[in-house]
This record gives structure tokens, sequence and C-alpha cells, in this order.
């Protein structure tokens, strides 16, 4: 035999014995071909790092286990060397054992798993011995339970109506560490974090903390659980924090005064944004209490009216009345912009030139222009003509109302136009439709003696020959017209504090069921309250135009966004008496320190949000003193119902009165 066939014969005798898994293989090597915790495979030349506690070690042989080798050559040691017990049990014809540890793992330690050389397979397969080293994952610290004031506190979003003392019950899974606890633990609200106490039970498992100083009402606080929260075992905490927000404090915070005192009061008090703030140039009124010499047309109109009441209720004399009457007219006349008549929305204070309200809108701004001119008529049903001074007034309240081209603003069509720029015309491309706040633009327009309107543009503009109607009903009140719940309650305020509409009918509604079902519709939207916003309810409701907390909006059912306008009830007064006064106690008893200020109540505000205006806006202010007069005496209803224009206006679009 050649050396070179002994070689080839002797290799496959070699190959043949390898493969042969059923013979003695007393010589062969028993191995481990995989080693698992859970899905994590487990290194013998190193740690290994983050294994789950609760599951079974699996190894895997090369060939069946004896299992009489296995309990005296398997050994698994805790961090201090101590044997750790376990069971075991094999699967896959002996090929492979779990072994489940009993107790389970220690979460964050080493454990040792040590195979000795006596395991051997069933065909007596030798094997080399081996150690697995493994750290167990980091254990995680969780909430079981937390209650506050006995209430379900978890996630699932802010609870209200919690007392001013507070206890939060927190049981955690494991005995947490108490060495810095404190500066993991807050209570946070607007004046900032709140000092707190803490006490641990259930040998430091359940932690209670309480606050030590009284909170304050209608307020949202953030209670937060850090994620430095730990355990003696390093457990990870993913932390926690969730709102709240205190229950109403009822109690007065101004003494308690008769009903028509406190009304003379609201009046007396916010009068004085039209008297004593408003812009000492031209006497108008002021856009808001920090537009500088921005002076708005529209409020300006309100503030006029104010005026009236102002003398009436003796908050001035007749003679500072009118003084202030002939700055207002004068400046109207001598040095406000017009354009065809009409003002523009803003205007300087002192050089009465145009200030741009928005895109386009650098010229005249016919609602606006109608809101004062309501506030103007009405101021002249109140002079008296004998009186010379009186006379020329009210000479030069005709000369501005008759210089209203309100039939130039139709264009030639049977509808008005809101806007005119001088560099953008009618661009802007507005029609006035109703139903909302300006009515009024076209009762002026049809009564105008120099510049009027035909009544068709008031059927067909308007009131879309009769598409404005309604006609459902919401919370159980039918709404003659008018979009979904009726829309902000300044609809029924801004052409209403002049135009009567008691008795006011045409061919497509009774005005007063609009306003008074308009506003009982808002009552009952805000006591059911669908959205849950903190401090709705039937002594606190009414959504308008008004600041927010994230700027401006007008602000009704279908827009509502949590921002409670004292204006929008205080003015529903003569609507919705009960409801209304209900309202204006809560607001000035209730939450009179906070909404209670220099020039009456604050525009707005929302406890969801954790928002109080300290803003005022003549727009909000003038209806208030204007509606509480027409609820108390109907002076500036009967004053400019008077008007003889006004009635003529009114029977030429055919409305009853």
């Amino acid at each position: 035999m050649t050396p070179l066939l002994f070689l080839l014969l002797i290799s496959l005798i070699s190959g043949c014995e390898k493969n042969d898994n059923n013979g003695p293989g007393a010589d062969k090597l028993l191995q481990i071909t995989s080693a698992k915790i859970g899905t994590i495979d487990i290194s013998s030349t190193n740690t290994t790092e983050g294994v789950p506690v609760g599951k079974p070690i699996v190894l895997s042989f090369s060939q069946p286990l004896d299992t009489a080798t296995v309990e005296d050559n398997i050994t698994m040691l805790n961090p201090d060397s101590s044997q750790h017990g376990f069971t075991s049990h094999f699967m896959e014809d002996h090929s492979t054992i779990s072994i489940r540890p009993v107790p389970d793992l220690e979460h964050s330690a080493t454990y040792s798993l040590m195979l000795e050389k006596g395991l051997k397979s069933q065909h007596d397969a030798k094997f080399n011995g081996l150690t697995f080293h493994f750290s167990t994952e980091r254990g995680t610290l969780r909430i079981q339970s937390i209650r506050l004031n006995g209430q379900d506190f978890s996630s699932n979003g802010p609870i209200s109506g919690i007392d001013f003392q507070t206890q939060f019950r927190i049981r955690f899974n494991a005995p947490i560490e108490k060495s810095g606890l404190s500066d993991h633990v807050s209570l946070s609200g607007p004046s900032g974090d709140q000092p707190l106490s803490l006490t641990h039970q259930d040998q430091d498992s359940t932690l209670i903390v309480e606050n030590q100083d009284p909170l304050t009402y209608y307020r949202k606080y953030t209670f937060s659980l850090s994620q430095e929260i730990t355990t003696t075992n390093n457990f990870e905490f993913k932390g926690f924090h969730n709102d709240f927000y205190t229950r109403l404090d009822s109690t007065d915070k101004f003494p308690r005064i008769n009903e028509e005192k406190l009304l003379t009061k609201i009046q007396e008090q916010t009068f004085k944004y039209f008297w004593d703030f408003a812009h000492p140039n031209c006497g108008l009124a002021r856009e808001r209490n920090t537009a500088g010499d921005i002076v708005t047309t529209g409020g300006s109109g309100f503030g006029i009216m104010s005026i009236i009441v102002g003398i009436e209720r003796g908050f001035i004399s007749r003679d500072q009345g009118l003084q202030r009457l002939e700055k207002i007219l004068s400046f109207l006349e001598n040095e406000a912009d017009r354009f065809h008549g009409a003002w523009p929305h803003w205007m300087d204070g002192t050089t009465g030139e145009v200030i741009p309200f928005g895109e386009k809108d650098d010229g005249a701004d016919l609602v606006e222009t109608a809101f004062l001119v309501q506030g103007l008529l009405a101021f002249r049903e109140y002079l008296d003509p004998t009186v010379s001074q009186e006379k020329d007034l009210i000479d030069q309240i005709n000369r501005l109302w008759e210089g209203v081209e309100w039939d130039w603003y139709t264009q030639g069509k049977e509808v008005l136009y809101w806007h005119w720029s001088p560099n953008y015309g009618f661009e802007k491309n507005l029609p006035i439709r109703g139903h909302n706040e300006t009515q009024i633009v076209y009762i002026l327009a049809a009564a105008s003696p120099s510049h009027p309107i035909d009544a068709s543009v008031y059927h067909n503009g308007y009131a879309k020959n009769g598409a404005m109607q309604n006609g459902n009903q919401y919370y159980g009140y039918t709404l003659p017209l008018g979009n979904a719940y009726g829309g902000p309650l300044f609809f029924t305020h801004y052409s209403y504090l002049g135009l009567d509409p008691r008795n006011l009918e045409d061919h497509y509604a009774d005005y007063w069921k609009q306003n008074r079902n308009h506003a009982l519709i808002h009552h009952a939207y805000c006591k059911d309250n669908p959205q849950n916003y903190i401090g709705y309810s039937g002594q606190a409701w009414g959504l308008t135009a008004s600041d927010n907390h994230e700027g401006y909006s007008a602000h009704s059912p279908t827009n509502d966004l949590g921002v409670i306008t004292p204006t929008a009830a205080v003015s529903s007064l003569p609507y919705t008496p009960q409801k209304a006064m209900a309202a204006i106690k809560h607001y000035y008893y209730q939450l009179g320190d906070r909404l209670w200020g220099p020039y009456g109540f604050y525009d707005a505000f929302s406890p969801t949000h954790n928002w109080w205006a300290d803003s005022y806006i003549a727009i909000d202010q003038g209806p208030i003193i204007c509606m509480i007069e027409n609820h108390r005496t109907a002076l500036l209803w009967d004053l400019f119902m008077s008007a003889p224009e006004i009635q003529s206006g009114l029977d030429k679009l055919g409305f009853t009165y």
C-alpha cells in the first residue's frame, strides 16, 4: 500500500467515527451549542449584562445528557458566593435543560452558573467544564396605586374640585430610598413649588405627601415624582406627574350689598374706563388698557352712551358730560380720518389718522361706524334743543350722521360691504350678512336722511332672503336666527345697546325671543359643560369675543376654549335677569379678588388654563354699563328708539316695535 493510499484510508475511518453519534464514543466531547436567559445569549468568556429576572436559563448541548450527572455538576452561585437553588427539566430528548432559579434572581446582581467536568452525555462524552457569569437587569420601581385625598390619581388625566389641603398616598412595588427624597417630590402651581411634608409607611414602600400651606382656589397644580427616586436595590423609576384643580372658595371676597347698589357699583367702576381712561386729546375710548394712542370707533360709540348713564347716575355732572361730548365731536368732525363718511376701526387719538386693523383694513369700517353712530344718535335724543350749547351739539351730531354714505358701500349691489380702503378699495370684499352683531348697520343705513339704502338691500343682503333663519332647538330653546347655538353672545348686545329688542319683530324673527333664547342657550351650555372645563356652572356662564390664554377669539359653544367672559352674562341682564344676576354676584363676591379691578370686571378668565386676564377692552366694557341701564330703566333703548329717523327706517324695513 502506498503512503498516499494509507493516508486516505486513515482519513476516511476518522471521518466515519466523527459523524457516528450512536457508537460508544467515550472519547467524544460534550459541548454547549446554545445558552440563553430569555432572549439574551449568555457568554462564558465575559459577564453578560442586563439579563431578565424570572426567566429560566436554557442550555442546549451537542448530545443528550446523562441526567444522573446533572444534579452534582451544575451549581448556581449568588453574588456572595453562596449557592442559589434551582429546579430543572429536560427537553428535546434530554439535549436541552431548562434551569429555573428558586427563588427568582434579584435585580442588579451578578450570578455565576458553574457546569463541572463531571457532566456527561448519555454516551459518556466528556465535558470540559464551563462557567457563565451574568448580571441581572436593573429593577423597575412602579407605582402600584396613587390617591389624592382618597381619589384615584393615576395618569388618566387631571381631577378637579380638590380641597386646599392635600394628601397624596403613593404605594410602590418596593421600598424607596429615603435619602434626598424631598428633592425629588414636588407640588407646583402658579406661585411656584409648595412646601411639603413626607412620611413613610409599609417598610418604606408607601409614601405620604402633604402640603404645608393651604392651596388657593381654582388653580391648576402639578404633582411630580422625579425619575431620580430609587430603591436600595437601585431600581429604575420612570417618574410621574399629573395635574389637578382646586375647588372654588365660595367665601365672599367683598361685603354684601343689595342688588341695586351692586349694579350701580358695577356701572360706576366700569364707567371709569370710558371716563378716566379715555384718550386725553380726543376723549374717545382707547381700544384696550394697553392700547396707548389707539382709539376704537365702535367702543367709543359704546362709551358715548355710557356718558349718558354716567350723568343720569350722578357719576359726573351734565356739564362734564357735555364738555366731553364736545371734545369727541370736534375730533370726529375735524381731525379723524373718514372715507365716504365712515370712520376706520382704529385711529390715532392724537392725530386722528387711521391705524390699520389688519391686512387691507386701513380705511373705512362700516360696522364700527354704525356702533359709533348708534351712540351719537342716542346722545342727540338726550340733548335739549332749547339750550343753545346743546343745540349746537345736536347740529354737529346731525352733520356727522348725515355724512355717512351708507348707499355708497353697496357698490350698487343689494348688500352692504364692511370695508373700504384708499389703497385697496373693496378688495377685502366682506359683505355684511346676518344674523349677527351687525343688524344695526342696515337699520341706520335704511334710516339715513341723506344716503339711505333700499329695503331690498336689507332683505337680500342682511337677511339673505330668509337664509339667516335657524328654527332649531338647543337645550330646549328654539333659536329663530343664526348659526348653531347662536354664536358668541355679543351678537345680542352690540346692535341692541340702543335698538330696543323687547317688541322688535320683522318678517324673520321676534328679536326679543332671539336674544333671550340665545342667552338661555349659553347658560344651559355652560351649566352642562360638555367639555368639563373648570369653573363653568349655572353661575359662571356666557361665551363671547374676548382675550384668552392664547390671544383673542370669538368664543361660543362651537368655539369653546374654556374661557368665560363676564360681559357675556352681565350684559345679558335684560334677557335673563335671574341667571345674569347670579353670575354678577358670583363674579363679584366669589371671584372678585381676581376678577374685579380698577375698571370693573377684568376681561375674561380660564381656571382650566390657569389664566386670569388683567386686561380691559372697550367693546366688552361698554355693553356692561349700557345693558345694565337698559335693564334698570330702558334709558338708552328709549332714547335711541325716539329718533324719528330710526322709526322711519324700521318702518321702511317692515319692522314692528
